[in-house]
């Protein structure tokens, strides 16, 4: 989870509406000033960045092999999932390249789907309204090795074994930090329910702390042969005489449907679940054609709908007809014009989106059309909170008839029962509300590489966090991502589960060009906030004039008015995180416009970024001052 409950002072402050009856003098209301917690990263050459320090360093491995930014983001993909970075190697994997030979972006859609048997009727019959969060019914098909290497095989210029090498010696064992030992503890007795996973995770059983120590060595003898029965694959292929990619393809199909998939399917059902070698032999990654919109000239790009991203992109057509500047930096009329935005995006995203490969067709056209935008900004209540914003009706804009109208008109938001409490001038959730905000914001990572000959990556993976089902004796993590399915039409009709079916996820990275070269790369972890903060960066930027790393740390807002992808899929009508360094001002007149608030001292998300300098042909890069993440620039 990303969310830190630090006691920092943060350095910014906010900007009040221009005209605003309780406007103060402007010197108490400056832009973020230029001093930021972490210093800028600078490079000519490269940029690797990511949620830890050890794999921005197998990233740097890549660049001073001679590797481009594929080969540095597919490093750093095998080293974070090795380390646990909130995200284990039976995950899923999501990308954005920009291939400066074709001058096109290009997406990877390496997530992956339910099993045979997962269908709304089996998940009823055992008293789930959504799959379990945890668990082997949590899972869909390990994705992330056959996105690496099918990005490595189509982009990259290295091999296999020259990428999974750090990764194999991390595996070999590596000093464990504190936030993964303290996680591991944590969820001890839920890891000790699965065969295998125990005897990996908890090496210190019956001890009174079971998991690894901080700074211990943390070995995973099965992790590190499964990455060489994937080398050796791949060595034994080119000595055939096989191409590069012919090998790295070779090492693909033992993962999938060799030595390795029989045994991911065989512990994955030791273990209670529904994996067959069907399942794994027949999911392939997709490489797509992204969705994009412009905003102001600038065309920004996300994956399909079968993620959230479309959601920003709608939100920017929403605000391209509003004069944010005139509002001021963070001013109550900002923030809830923001807030309000999301709101009207989110709701679609709540009700149309799910996977494009399965019927009903997503109604793509009509969500992404500027006119539908200008319906939606009709709608935007400008005074105060609208917590009933439903999802609207894009069909039209695309010439097309709404099916599911009946539905839509029974939509409602599904606020939990009320276990919210006032106190004072702030509202903070009560004990049992944690487990709402602890899924709302569940983490993974993100990963952004770039070269000098114009590559650029922007990867969100995600899936295995701990706790973890571990598929045998593979040392696999296995996804959880099957919990974002719905089982019922009523919560949205294109994402009720199916075989063969991929889940609508969080998982979002972006890529930005502006006049047809790179412009900006940015992701971030945690889970339904996601687009709320790239959105609030990508303004930060273009509206604002920030630099990365002043816009990575700047103060944002986060809506729980959505309907969460996690748990219970439940919604906050109203509530609304703001940056502790808000004015008590900001924070009175939001609650007079019907907010609820949290405050906290970090808002701005783990947000990761590069941003491409074309007058002084260089890069600057941000990495997010929240836990652990890192760059490495040359």
């Amino acid at each position: 989870m990303f969310r830190l409950r630090l006691a920092l002072v943060a350095t910014f402050v906010v900007l009040p509406a221009a005209g605003h009856a309780q406007a103060r003098p402007q010197a108490e209301w400056p832009l973020p000033p230029l001093k930021t917690q972490k210093p800028p990263l600078h490079a000519k050459h490269w940029l690797a960045i990511t949620g830890k320090p050890l794999s921005a360093t197998a990233g740097a491995m890549m660049f001073q092999k001679g590797g481009n930014a594929v080969d540095a983001a597919a490093a750093m993909l095998a080293a974070g999932c090795t380390i646990w970075d909130t995200l284990s190697c039976g995950g899923e994997t999501q990308a954005l390249i920009y291939d400066p030979r074709q001058k096109k972006v290009i997406g990877i859609n390496a997530l992956g789907v339910a099993p045979s048997g997962a269908t709304p009727e089996y998940y009823r019959s055992r008293g789930y309204r959504y799959p379990p969060e945890y668990g082997p019914l949590a899972a869909v098909t390990p994705g992330t090795p056959g996105g690496l290497m099918t990005m490595l095989a189509e982009y990259g210029t290295l091999s296999l074994k020259d990428v999974l090498g750090p990764a194999i010696q991390l595996a070999d064992g590596y000093p464990i930090e504190a936030q993964l030992a303290r996680t591991i503890e944590q969820y001890r007795d839920t890891i000790k329910q699965w065969k295998v996973a125990p005897s990996i995770m908890l090496p210190h059983r019956g001890e009174n702390w079971e998991a690894p120590q901080p700074g211990e060595i943390f070995v995973q003898k099965d992790l590190a042969a499964t990455w060489r029965k994937l080398v050796e694959a791949e060595q034994q292929a080119l000595r055939a005489g096989k191409t590069r990619k012919q090998a790295i393809y070779a090492a693909y199909d033992r993962f999938y449907k060799g030595d390795i998939a029989r045994e991911i399917v065989r512990g994955t059902r030791d273990d209670g679940g529904l994996f067959t070698m069907e399942d794994l032999a027949t999911w392939k990654v997709r490489i797509e054609e992204p969705v994009s919109t412009t905003y102001k000239g600038i065309t920004v790009y996300k994956l399909p709908f079968w993620q959230q991203g479309p959601a920003m992109l709608q939100a920017l057509n929403i605000l391209e007809g509003v004069d944010l500047k005139s509002m001021g930096y963070n001013s109550p009329r900002y923030i809830n014009t923001v807030y309000q935005t999301l709101s009207l995006a989110f709701a679609d995203r709540d009700f149309y989106y799910g996977d494009p490969y399965v019927a009903p067709e997503e109604p793509a056209k009509g969500l992404l059309s500027k006119a539908y935008a200008k319906t939606r900004l009709a709608q935007l209540s400008w005074d105060r909170n609208d917590p009933n914003v439903k999802p609207g009706d894009p069909y039209p804009f695309q010439g097309g008839q709404n099916p599911f109208t009946d539905l839509l008109a029974r939509w409602t938001v599904v606020p939990a029962p009320d276990t919210l409490k006032r106190s004072g001038q702030q509202d903070k959730p009560v004990p049992n509300d944690s487990a709402f905000f602890d899924s709302f914001y569940a983490g993974t990572t993100s990963i952004e590489a770039a070269d000098s000959a114009g590559w650029v990556v922007s990867v969100t993976p995600s899936g295995g966090w701990v706790p973890a089902v571990i598929a045998g004796r593979t040392g696999v993590g296995l996804s959880q991502r099957a919990q974002s399915f719905v089982t019922d039409a009523t919560d949205g009709p294109f994402n009720v589960i199916a075989p063969g079916k991929h889940p609508r996820v969080t998982l979002t990275p972006t890529l930005a060009l502006k006049d047809g070269a790179p412009y900006l790369a940015f992701a971030v972890q945690g889970g339904d906030s996601q687009d709320q903060n790239l959105l609030q960066f990508f303004l930060n930027v273009v509206e604002w004039g920030m630099t990365p790393q002043q816009a990575v740390e700047a103060p944002n807002i986060n809506s729980y008015q959505m309907r969460s992808s996690f748990g219970a899929h439940e919604s906050r009508p109203g509530r609304i995180l703001v940056a502790s360094s808000t004015p008590q001002s900001v924070r009175d007149a939001l609650v007079q416009m019907g907010y609820t608030l949290e405050v906290e001292a970090r808002t701005s998300g783990p947000i990761n970024a590069i941003l491409f300098d074309r007058a002084h042909r260089s890069m600057w890069g941000g990495s997010s001052n929240h836990g652990e993440d890192y760059g490495i620039a040359w």
